[in-house]
């Protein structure tokens, strides 16, 4: 049979994406690139905007067209929160929320899918999934209402399958969907995961996605800022806002935004090299110029060094979706647009301040455009365009006008 397998959202659909692929190629079963050479179709959906929601859809229906024949699957979060629009669509036959692969697998007709893990991904660098779910209800968030609770992996079954992954990928990347709260349920903790996993499986170097910064504890700090060949020296902290008011209106009841800077200011003074990332929503119901100027305020103060900022979208069933106060979307899409601006001044004074250093690099790309990932998370271009992606080497940092080249050989 021949699969076409597309893949919307984080990085964790992205690990259960590469998870399903290995249930079906373990089956025998072909991954084709288009859906008009397929039999079945998987799509595994994202809810975090409206605009990935109708993402989804158009895909679907554009699959549908070039392919009448086409049997499709959809899965994640999306499908966990379909009213049944989804499971109208042309070709759909299943609709199934979240990543229960054995469920998915059956869907399909892949055959058994128990225990299998990819060993090897598609991308240069590998995704762990460590849990999944969140406990938390961030009152403008779909994903913990379609991931459910939070539930996290044993480390020895972990451990195992990173094992696996390094023999093929120098870099693996932690994820899930709450991946602080790691270990809650099992009597354990995120540190400690993360110290067995640089204990047990040498030469690669792990990746933390997104860890509130109330939640790095000693033990995280230490592995975070310690050795930047093992643990990349780099944290992505949800901010969200910088007024405590919006804060409190998002459910975000763990932090105000002096909790959030003294987090991420201990941190940073760790480390000599440290890259610091955070997501942003503009215009959540109830801001006020007065509040998106804190926020700003904020960036301008804190060591960021990238920025996700998205305008808010609301999505059906969250608790913002009752609140008053909605902002106009062009008044967010503005405040977007400022916060943006001001994200890539931050991004612009660290490459320009990593000029010079060394650096820890990845290497990525198509072939003829070979770029790479620092240690801290920065993408540079590479001077030596030969080298063969996913190789990791230690390279000299040079800016040539506004990008960031890596050049390979140097003392």
């Amino acid at each position: 049979m021949r699969l076409y397998l597309a893949t919307l959202g984080c990085r964790a659909n992205q690990y259960d994406s590469a998870t399903m692929r290995a249930i079906a190629e373990a089956g025998g079963h072909a991954i084709v690139d288009a859906p008009e050479e397929a039999d079945v179709a998987l799509f595994n959906s994202c809810a975090v905007t409206r605009d990935a929601v109708a993402d989804l859809r158009q895909a679907v229906r554009r699959a549908a067209r070039g392919n009448p024949s086409l049997r499709t699957v959809v899965m994640g979060c999306a499908a966990a929160l379909d009213d049944g629009a989804i499971a109208e669509l042309p070709t759909v036959r299943a609709v199934i929320g979240g990543a229960p692969f054995a469920r998915v697998a059956g869907a399909l007709g892949l055959g058994d899918a128990a225990a299998v893990r990819a060993g090897r991904q598609e991308g240069a660098r590998a995704l762990l999934r460590i849990q999944d779910g969140c406990d938390e209800h961030c009152t403008f968030c779909a994903t913990t209402l379609a991931r459910g609770a939070a539930r996290s992996r044993p480390i020895a079954e972990l451990v195992e399958e990173a094992g696996r992954l390094a023999e093929h990928h120098a870099e693996i990347v932690l994820t899930g969907i709450h991946i602080g709260a790691y270990g809650a349920d099992l009597g354990t903790s995120l540190a400690a995961l993360l110290e067995e996993l640089v204990r047990r499986v040498p030469a690669v170097r792990f990746r933390l996605s997104s860890v509130e910064a109330t939640e790095v504890d000693d033990a995280l700090a230490e592995l975070l800022t310690g050795d930047a060949r093992r643990v990349a020296p780099w944290l992505h902290a949800p901010l969200q806002s910088g007024s405590d008011a919006v804060l409190k209106r998002m459910g975000r009841h763990w932090y105000t935004a002096g909790d959030y800077a003294r987090a991420v200011e201990r941190l940073a003074r760790r480390a000599g090299t440290f890259g610091l990332g955070a997501d942003v929503i503009a215009g959540f119901p109830g801001e006020t110029d007065a509040d998106h100027a804190a926020t700003r305020a904020l960036v301008a103060a804190l060591p960021f060094t990238a920025l996700h900022v998205f305008p808010y979208s609301e999505r059906p069933g969250t608790a913002a979706a009752r609140l008053p106060g909605t902002v106009t979307r062009e008044a967010a899409l503005a405040r977007a647009a400022e916060l943006r601006a001001d994200g890539e001044c931050k991004a612009a004074a660290h490459r320009f301040a990593r000029a010079g250093g060394g650096a820890d690099v990845i290497v990525l790309g198509a072939a003829g455009d070979r770029r790479g990932l620092t240690e801290d998370h920065l993408t540079v271009r590479m001077r030596d365009a030969s080298l063969a992606r996913g190789t990791r080497v230690a390279a000299r940092l040079e800016l040539d006008g506004a990008a960031l080249f890596a050049r390979t050989g140097c003392r």
